[in-house]
């Protein structure tokens, strides 16, 4: 598939055998996930040839890019959206191929309403895709992307409120350049959540950014917490003699 705009190489690649099947692994898994997140304002950064979001049901959705390849041109590090207004954002194997991946995350993290999503797709180190960049040759692409491991990813996001909600990984089979072999090793992808689930060449993350709150507790005051008044009897005022003499009448009889 051409038009897929992004680092050097990156249409070429998308165009081989193995970049379709990593393609089609990784269109399935955002399809499944864009289709249960809802609002109003959606963004993709990066690989603006690939619509990750056809299968969202948010009105408005930009594909975001640095050349007038996607909807939205605009600086992955600096996005001219307003903080606190986008439901959902994607990053494809954006932070690979970027020298300032917590710019991104942050400015992600601000435009995030709350409880937004963030769906990250990113290269496994820790997997044979992996060792196929390590040992390799790194001119190319994928290989000449700065692949974030599992952990380290997720401390970015903890860092920034973003808090993990789901996931997986996936592209299990070996790095071949040809689809007669990618074919060979499918059954990989079929066993690979069982018996290697962190050794996938690729790992999504899904994010939720939380806000935490603070609610003030009130007292509640009652009847019952003031104290009953005491009242003292008040002598009768005696205002006439004749009055005098009656209550002393009275007080006598009393004895």
């Amino acid at each position: 598939m051409s038009g897929h705009e992004g680092p050097s190489g990156a249409a070429e690649w998308f165009d081989s055998p193995l970049g379709q099947y990593l393609l089609q692994r990784e269109q399935s898994y955002f399809d499944h996930v864009v289709a249960h997140v809802f609002g109003f304002n959606a963004l993709q950064l990066g690989l603006p040839g690939v619509d990750l979001l056809r299968a969202s049901r948010i009105p408005l959705r930009a594909r975001v890019c640095r050349t007038p390849a996607g909807t939205l041109r605009a600086d992955f590090r600096d996005l001219p959206v307003a903080s606190n207004s986008a439901d959902l954002v994607l990053l494809p194997h954006t932070l690979e191929y970027t020298g300032s991946p917590h710019e991104i995350l942050r400015e992600v993290a601000r435009v995030l309403l709350p409880e937004g999503q963030a769906v990250i797709a990113g290269f496994n180190p820790w997997s044979l895709w992996g060792a196929r960049r390590a040992f390799g040759s790194r001119r190319r692409y994928p290989w000449n992307g700065r692949f974030i491991a599992l952990p380290r990813l997720k401390d970015w996001l903890a860092l920034l409120g973003l808090e993990i909600a789901g996931g997986r990984m996936d592209c299990y089979v070996l790095p071949c350049a040809t689809r007669k072999w990618l074919g060979r090793m499918a059954f990989l992808d079929a066993a690979g959540d069982r018996w290697w689930p962190i050794a996938g060449g690729v790992y999504f993350l899904q994010a939720v950014k939380r806000v935490r709150g603070m609610r003030i507790i009130m007292p509640k005051w009652t009847d019952r917490l003031v104290p009953a008044k005491s009242l003292a009897a008040a002598p009768k005022k005696v205002r006439e003699h004749g009055d005098v003499v009656t209550a002393r009448h009275g007080a006598s009889g009393d004895r």
